[in-house]
């Protein structure tokens, strides 16, 4: 029950919560507020266009919102005008359809913005091909309208709450890194099986990731974060960055796992380790929730004094004689000590003395160095016309679909509303086999599901008031749920549909009854056209994706080979570097994710990927906690030996990109020298220095074992 109550609060607190309530305003309000005077056929068409606008209400900068907006009233009001004239001939209606689903369906290379922008596009054509306005003019107008009064309103709550997106996407944000360190967690559990833990571990920095790039699309591009001197906005900020090194620096901690289990497991030391870090999971869960939910934040324990006993039984261990390295011992110590002080730092944003901190110009300026701004040339609108591109064949395949789709609905009776076969089409195919799978299986569930309730609770429910309060709360559960839970979104979504149709006199069964039936002739002829049109497999692009991760592990190894040779790598260099390695990685993941969901006999090399993965996130890992070490000293030059270590490390990697290369000519391979570094000799090697030496050895080897897969791969 607490757990209920826990994940409730945090539903009602977060950002798709308040999404939800925002849109269900926005598209309710002028239907209901018309309705009053009468006027029910002017309110429907203004709320069908606040519904369009709030598809491309997407978490971003402000700026970057109202620009969408804008860009989707003018094309939802030349769309709804042009279908007006084109539905009066089925020839042109299928034209229209034919040009404009593949035209619009091509704004997915701008992005996810863009992208749904055009699906309001081809929503609007659509809706006006099923409804028949009687006079187009005013109904694109009233859709226009219906844009404006939600752009409208999205200004007013970013205007009233300007900081409560960034603290809902940091705090979920936070909570993720958390849930990545409670998984970390796990590989101190002598009776967990290390490869599903890498496995959890792997998937979990796919979410991680995406959470990353939403906070930073709204702090580091927001003008209000990084360059006005809110004290709010800049705390978020310093809380982001902090966060961030907080998870690469758990990222980073790696050990042999298994050689630790075996010379550890009997001691019951793991399982204090373990606990102590679900400890600091914990709180740094609970800092996430009071972000998001915008209130104050006491610390629960003292972490100083769970580490100080872990150190005692350390010392116990050691003075036991047990053949154990006191090194590996000396590193999980430095570790969650570490991690103890990051969290300490982000603890301390809460305190009101801390408020005064604030980041100086040129820090802003690095910032802006981690994210990526959108390219809106028309150039890149031309490039990806080709059969190359993965968007490209799943436009004319969204186009020739819902072509079919129209000329069906033209030759067999499907009742009142066939138009939702069409709809159906467009909310289901995606550029990707996996998730049109996925969405196929999510919509025709859902649909099934929520048509049994709402029949069911209007047969019960006669009451209109009672039913207009269920339709309130269906619209929010629709709107809240559809980025996190698309089955929960159309289960509320059917019965708030019933409702609407009930209210204008149409019989709940029969609606429900063509709703199914509509949907379930969508789904049927999605699923099958991204089977046989065009198909988009994933195991077409894992080279590619693979080659970007040897690629960006080259990189970070170069950056410490540099370190090596006693050049200052700056700090935001390092990051970069390990930014795009996170990146890389959590690209991969999701393609292989989606890879494991299609066809059997699609998918290839399945398990040499997972290993190549694995290995991939374990080198990382080395590099990114040797890095660290590097980063606390100065600039100092190691043995020849250290750089050649990496060298060789590099030059593996490299014999494992040509081989990559070669199965995949249009990524063309890159060398990577360091012929022009003379490197010195240098004796006299501390305790630290003897652990380094040992985590390079350990890399050559990983990086050995990832050419070896990428043998296997490009066979």
């Amino acid at each position: 029950m607490d757990k209920l109550i826990r994940t409730s609060k945090h539903f009602l607190f977060s950002e798709y919560f308040a999404d939800g309530v925002r849109t269900t305003i926005g598209v309710l309000l002028p239907a209901l507020i018309l309705t009053q005077f009468g006027q029910l056929q002017t309110g429907f068409p203004i709320s069908i266009g606040a519904l369009c606008a709030s598809l491309t209400d997407v978490p971003g900068p402000v700026k970057h919102k109202r620009n969408g907006v804008l860009l989707c009233v003018l094309i939802v009001f030349l769309v709804a005008l042009v279908t007006g004239v084109a539905r009066l001939h089925n020839f042109t209606m299928g034209l229209e359809i034919l040009l404009f689903c593949f035209f619009f369906s091509m704004f997915t290379v701008y992005g996810n913005r863009a992208a749904v922008v055009g699906t309001a596009a081809l929503l609007v054509m659509i809706l006006v091909m099923g409804l028949h306005p009687e006079n187009i003019w005013v109904f694109g107008g009233l859709l226009a309208a219906g844009g404006v009064w939600y752009l409208l309103l999205s200004m007013l709550f970013s205007h009233i709450l300007p900081y409560r997106p960034a603290q809902h996407a940091l705090g979920e944000c936070i909570r993720e890194v958390a849930k990545f360190l409670k998984l970390k967690a796990e590989f101190y559990s002598p009776i967990t099986d290390l490869d599903e833990d890498y496995r959890k571990v792997v998937l979990q920095q796919i979410v991680v990731s995406e959470k990353q790039d939403a906070v930073r699309e709204l702090l580091i591009k927001s003008r209000l974060m990084m360059k006005e001197s809110t004290v709010q906005g800049r705390m978020l900020v310093l809380t982001f960055v902090d966060v961030v090194d907080l998870y690469e620096q758990i990222a980073a901690i790696q050990y042999d796992y298994a050689a630790m289990r075996e010379s550890l497991g009997k001691t019951g030391v793991l399982e204090h380790v373990g606990r102590l870090i679900r400890l600091v999971a914990d709180e740094l869960n609970d800092i996430g929730w009071a972000i998001q939910s915008n209130t104050r934040f006491t610390p629960k324990l003292d972490l100083n004094k769970e580490i100080e006993l872990l150190r005692i039984e350390f010392d116990k261990i050691q003075a036991g004689n047990l053949e154990v390295s006191s090194l590996v011992l000396k590193r999980i110590l430095v570790n969650i000590r570490s991690m103890a002080q990051r969290l300490k730092a982000i603890q301390s944003y809460f305190d009101a003395k801390s408020r005064s901190v604030v980041a100086s110009a040129g820090e802003e300026l690095e910032y802006t160095r981690f994210v990526a701004f959108q390219d809106y040339d028309f150039k890149k609108f031309i490039d990806n016309l080709t059969p190359e591109s993965g968007i490209f064949r799943h436009s004319l395949r969204v186009a020739f679909v819902c072509l079919l789709g129209f000329i069906l609905t033209k030759s067999v009776a499907l009742g009142h509303h066939s138009y939702w076969v069409l709809l159906t089409i467009i909310v289901i195919l995606k550029p990707a086999f996996s998730l049109t799978k996925l969405r196929n299986y999510q919509r025709l569930v859902g649909t099934i599901i929520g048509g049994g309730i709402g029949v069911l609770m209007l047969a019960v429910i006669e009451d209109k008031v009672a039913q207009f309060m269920l339709l309130v709360i269906f619209m929010i559960g629709t709107f809240s749920f559809q980025r996190i839970n698309y089955v929960i979104s159309v289960i509320f979504m059917t019965p708030f549909i019933l409702i609407i149709f009930g209210f204008l006199g149409g019989s709940n069964f029969t609606v429900a009854q063509e709703r199914i039936v509509d949907t379930l002739i969508g789904c049927v002829i999605a699923f099958t056209a991204s089977y046989l049109i065009f198909p988009n497999w994933e195991s077409d692009k894992l080279n590619v994706f693979m080659q970007e991760m040897i690629r960006a592990n080259i990189n970070y190894l170069q950056k410490l080979a540099e370190s090596f040779l006693g050049k200052r790598v700056g700090a935001t260099e390092y990051k970069l570097a390990r930014k795009d390695v996170y990146v890389s990685s959590a690209n991969l993941s999701a393609a292989f994710q989606r890879m494991i969901s299609e066809p059997k006999r699609k998918q290839r090399f399945g398990e040499s990927i997972y290993n190549f993965l694995v290995l991939n996130h374990i080198l990382s890992s080395n590099i990114a906690s040797a890095a660290s070490a590097l980063l606390a000293k100065d600039a100092q030059i190691y043995p020849a030996e250290y750089a050649g270590q990496v060298r060789r490390s590099i030059a593996a990697l490299q014999e494992g990109l040509k081989r990559l290369a070669v199965a995949a000519p249009q990524e063309p391979f890159q060398d990577v020298s360091f012929s022009e570094y003379e490197v010195p000799e240098k004796a006299a090697l501390n305790e630290d220095d003897v652990l380094l030496k040992e985590q390079l050895t350990f890399m050559l080897k990983v990086s050995q074992d990832i050419c070896k897969t990428t043998e296997a791969i490009a066979s």
